[in-house]
Formats: C-alpha cells, sequence, structure tokens
C-alpha cells in the first residue's frame, strides 16, 4: 500500500512489484491532462534521489524568479507544483490541475500576479459560468456548474493567500467575490420495496454481497473495493477498515483513508456473516470483491458505480448515486436487510 509522501517529496508510490516510482509532470496536452516522466527504483530513498534528479534536469520555475509582476498563471503553476501538489492525494491533484489548464491559465494567466484585481476575478467567474464548458456542451450546456466555479475561486484564492503571505502581493483579491450559491444537493434514497427490488436484481447479476455489505456497513466505495479476506474476522464478526483504492489515469492506487477516524473497526450482523462465510467459498482470491477479468486486483470503484446505475435500471428503482445508497441504511438490524427472509430463492 502506498504511503502518503512527505511535503515537496513529488508524487511517489509503491507499486505492486514492490519496486517505488516516482513521476513528474513536465507538461500538458491540448486538453490540459498532464504529460508525465516517471523513475523507478527498488527504495523509497533511492526513488526520491532519482526524482530530484529528474526535476533538476528538467527544470521549472526557481524560486528566484518568483517576483511580484510574474504573470499570474506562473505563480498558480509555482504555487500548485511546490506547496499544493505535494500534500494532496493523486485524485485531488487531477482535478486541481484540469481547473488549472483548462479554465484559470487560459482566461487570466497571462495578468501580472500583482496586477490581478477583485474585478478581474468577478468577470473571470461570470465568463465561467456564461460559456466556460469545453466539453459536452450539447449535453450540459456551456455554462460550468455553481459548484465548479466556486473550485476554480477556490483555487485562485489559495494561491493569492499564499502570495499575500510570501509579501509578493499585498492583499488578496479573490476575498470578497461574489459567488454563485452553495447548493445541498438533494439525496435520493430508495423505499422499503425499491430495496428490496434492488437486492433481488444485485443477486441475480453476482453483485449481491457486494452491495448487502455497503448497505450494513456504509462504507465508501474506495474502501468496499479495498477490503481483503484477511480483514474480516469471521469468529467475532469484526470488520477491519484501514486502507481505500482509487483509480488514477486509469491505474489503481491505495492509501488509508481520508481520515485518521476513517481507519475503524465494523461488527457486522451475524446475518451478513453468514452471508459472506458461503460467498468466500466461491471467491478464489485474497480481494473480497475482485475484478472479474484480473483476479489478483480488485474491483475499480468506478466499475461498481457503473454496476450500481444498471442493477436500479433493471430493477426499476430510481437512480440514486452510491453515497446516496449506503447513508440512510448504515448499520441496519436484519429487519432492514431482509437477508433470507425476504429474497426469494436465497442460496
Amino acid at each position: 500500500m502506498a504511503r502518503k509522501r512527505k511535503s515537496g517529496e513529488g508524487m511517489i508510490r509503491q507499486r505492486a512489484d514492490g519496486r517505488w516510482e516516482g513521476r513528474y509532470v513536465i507538461g500538458y496536452d491540448d486538453r490540459g491532462y498532464p504529460k508525465t516522466k516517471n523513475v523507478l527504483a527498488k527504495t523509497k530513498r533511492e526513488c526520491a534521489e532519482k526524482l530530484q534528479k529528474l526535476k533538476e534536469e528538467l527544470g521549472g520555475i526557481k524560486s528566484d524568479k518568483v517576483k511580484p509582476d510574474m504573470r499570474f498563471g506562473d505563480w498558480l503553476e509555482y504555487w500548485y507544483e511546490s506547496h499544493s501538489k505535494p500534500g494532496i492525494r493523486p485524485t485531488t491533484q487531477a482535478g486541481y490541475e484540469s481547473r488549472i489548464r483548462l479554465h484559470i491559465i487560459p482566461e487570466i494567466g497571462q495578468i501580472p500576479l500583482n496586477k490581478l484585481t477583485q474585478n478581474d476575478l468577478q468577470q473571470f467567474y461570470a465568463r465561467l459560468k456564461k460559456n466556460g464548458r469545453k466539453s459536452l456542451t450539447e449535453r450540459y450546456g456551456e455554462g460550468l456548474s455553481d459548484r465548479m466555479v466556486r473550485m476554480c475561486h477556490a483555487t485562485c484564492r489559495s494561491a493569492l493567500e499564499k502570495a499575500v503571505q510570501d509579501g509578493l502581493i499585498r492583499v488578496n483579491p479573490a476575498i470578497g467575490c461574489k459567488l454563485p450559491p452553495k447548493k445541498a444537493r438533494e439525496m435520493q434514497v430508495l423505499d422499503r420495496d425499491e430495496l428490496q427490488r434492488f437486492l433481488i436484481q444485485a443477486q441475480a447479476e453476482g453483485y449481491y454481497e457486494l452491495f448487502l455489505l455497503d448497505l450494513a456497513t456504509g462504507l465508501r466505495r474506495g474502501e468496499l473495493m479495498a477490503l481483503q479476506w484477511d480483514d474480516l474476522d469471521f469468529e467475532t464478526g469484526v470488520l477491519n477498515v484501514n486502507k481505500q483504492v482509487y483509480a488514477v489515469n486509469g491505474e489503481l492506487q491505495f492509501s488509508e483513508p481520508k481520515t485518521k477516524t476513517s481507519i475503524r473497526k465494523i461488527v457486522l450482523p451475524p446475518s451478513v456473516v453468514e452471508v459472506l462465510r458461503e460467498y468466500r467459498k466461491t471467491v478464489n482470491s485474497r480481494w473480497m470483491f475482485p475484478s472479474p477479468v484480473k483476479g489478483d486486483t480488485p474491483l475499480t470503484p468506478g466499475a461498481v458505480r457503473k454496476r450500481l446505475q444498471l442493477i436500479l435500471e433493471h430493477a426499476g428503482c430510481k437512480h440514486v448515486r452510491f453515497h446516496d445508497l449506503r447513508h440512510p441504511y448504515v448499520k441496519p438490524t436484519t429487519k432492514n436487510i431482509s437477508v433470507k427472509a425476504e429474497i426469494p430463492n436465497y442460496q
């Protein structure tokens, strides 16, 4: 399992074959996706040394070139690579890089850092809202969502706040900007009949145990997919949640859960333990929910999200997010789940 890297260490992770890999962004394509170079080593220390050497060879913005009248786009890149990127997860990095490359730099990147005003930012956000979308305009319209506008603002504000701290500008022009209102997304839940139909359909499609366990625990997708059989004590029913899996550019990576409190032990209902005990006999993998293509790897969170929507559609249920599916049924009793009593032809 890849360990969380230290600030300034760069993107370093341990591969499935045991070697350490370091990656460095060397540029971006026309769509804003990063192009990288990598180094490989037997130890983490050796990998870090090779990665540092690669960075020095490829160059980048030197700290002595950071000055008040530099372009905002150059400052944004320097801030992201030096101060923001080292402390965030790869999945979060992808969001930052997309916003920076596709939206912020093309619109306001040429403005000098010390000349950027609140009015510049305000007009930028208005353009994003009106016609800022770069793809899928026929489906979603030309404007970006309120949420994406707010996220672009958050990126600008954080970068500008660091410029204030470093004495490059006196005040942060992003403070006080008017933004689209933050709207809470309405949670959709399945009623009892829908839940029953959903579980029956999940059983028919071979995903019953997966969704049953999620309904019994409220685990996140990444936590659920990262479960191994060693994480479950069949005698006590205790399930250890201590890792999560996520995909970066189509490649699975592992890390600790989002917060320290997310590392936890969950006592499963006896009926759920029995279901998993029988299911275990059919699985030839260390992963609780292995990929049907590669048994030595787990299902991906993205594949499970798509499967959820297909099962809901086949069962005639309303479409709900995975996030919504798990929350109303955290730690249910056997009456809520109806493991054997209400699932016809249960095997």
